[in-house]
């Protein structure tokens, strides 16, 4: 058997209708096929490859790292270099609340532990969550989503959610002295790249505080530089309680955490002790990856100067299929009529060497999120062959 069909028979399969692309190398912004067709990436692995494929430093990294020890212990006994080294780092450039990090592997689970951290710090157990927001999959943050589609399923799912409408300032008064927590993004990614105003996140950082409410942002898409600055709440006069961090994160390896104060994690320590546990999270290899890819990144702050490309994204996406371009630096959602006009384009520009994606709650959008070490000339390559799809589909 091939492969493929080994692929098809051994692996879950979660769609009707898989990419299937036959990935033989891939190497900064770029996947090779097993035919030796090569492929611009612009999805990044779904934001997790913003450095690019197998970079240099962060290969280094690993590669020395397994040479020394891969797994002990990762919480509870054992002291180690790569675990402390980016704890370190990570909070030398968040805010002085920010200065513990619980290392998870996914940025579900680093949901999952918030929601856990937040029950137990404020004795609640209502949580506030936004229409059309994803903060993953698994059985807790799949509650913190409001699509019938997604969720229906699945039920039951936990109680006490309420969902309040983005940038709706009456619904606050949803967030009461009952509420845990209130998760929310800066940028709805999975609907499409919608923004929040910042005088409502200005008013929804006052509600929390009023009513004792923890707020916990969730920067797992657009954190690490996405969005211009190494987080999105740069931009906003805004300061969480509790941040999520996970994709990009890890420099291509499954890592995440939640970052909170000392004061507001300890709580996971007693009554229960061993609150919350992993027996991967903050893995040695994909801390020495993550410490390495970080590094990276504030070291070579351009990668971060994203303003021109995206303004190159916005400028050059003109064409009577696409109805409107929304973005934030290098995260872009390009909506079309409907779902069958994006997965065309979609189709067609795999079939020219281009790989985009859609979004969740967007499915007539077209995702663009390249890796941040893509350059305005390979940007205007790729903008050309979406550009020349569209024109295809609209003879």
């Amino acid at each position: 058997m091939t492969i493929r069909n080994l692929f098809l028979q051994h692996v879950a399969q979660t769609s009707d209708m898989p990419l299937a692309l036959e990935v033989k190398n891939a190497a900064g912004i770029y996947i090779t096929d097993s035919s030796g067709k090569v492929y611009m990436d612009l999805i990044s692995g779904i934001g997790v490859s913003s450095l690019g494929h197998c970079h240099p430093e962060v290969v280094q990294a690993i590669q020395m790292q397994a040479q020394q020890y891969m797994h002990t212990m990762v919480y509870g006994e054992h002291i180690q270099q790569p675990q402390v080294a980016l704890a370190s780092l990570l909070t030398s450039v968040l805010p002085e609340k920010l200065d513990c990090v619980y290392f998870t592997n996914s940025g579900a689970e680093a949901t999952e532990g918030a929601m856990k951290l937040s029950k137990r710090f404020t004795s609640r157990k209502d949580f506030i969550a936004f229409e059309n927001s994803y903060h993953g999959s698994t059985q807790g943050s799949l509650s913190l989503m409001n699509n019938k589609y997604f969720t229906d399923a699945f039920q039951p799912l936990l109680p006490d959610v309420k969902f309040i409408r983005f940038n709706c300032l009456s619904d606050l008064e949803l967030i009461t002295e009952k509420t845990a927590a209130v998760f929310f993004e800066l940028v709805k990614a999975e609907n499409g790249v919608r923004l929040m105003d910042k005088n409502y996140a200005l008013a929804l950082r006052k509600r929390c505080d009023e009513t004792g409410t923890l707020l916990i942002l969730d920067e797992i898409q657009t954190g690490m530089g996405r969005t211009g600055k190494l987080f999105c709440f740069e931009h906003f006069e805004i300061l969480p309680d509790v941040l999520l961090v996970g994709k990009a994160f890890g420099a291509g390896l499954p890592l995440a955490a939640f970052v909170a104060n000392k004061k507001i994690m300890k709580t996971l320590s007693y009554e229960p002790v061993l609150g919350h546990i992993t027996t991967f999270g903050g893995n040695p290899v994909c801390c020495a990856a993550a410490f390495a890819g970080l590094k990276f990144l504030l070291e070579n702050n351009d990668l971060m100067n994203v303003c021109h490309r995206e303004d190159i994204i916005r400028k050059r996406l003109k064409h009577p299929l696409i109805k409107e371009v929304r973005s934030f630096g290098l995260l872009a959602a390009i909506e079309m009529e409907d779902f069958k006009t994006m997965k065309t384009a979609m189709d067609k520009c795999k079939e020219k060497g281009v790989l985009t994606d859609w979004f969740l709650f967007a499915d007539n959008c077209l995702r663009i999120a390249p890796p941040l070490i893509i350059s305005e000339s390979e940007l205007n390559q790729a903008i050309d062959v979406i550009l020349q799809s569209l024109d295809e589909i609209e003879k």
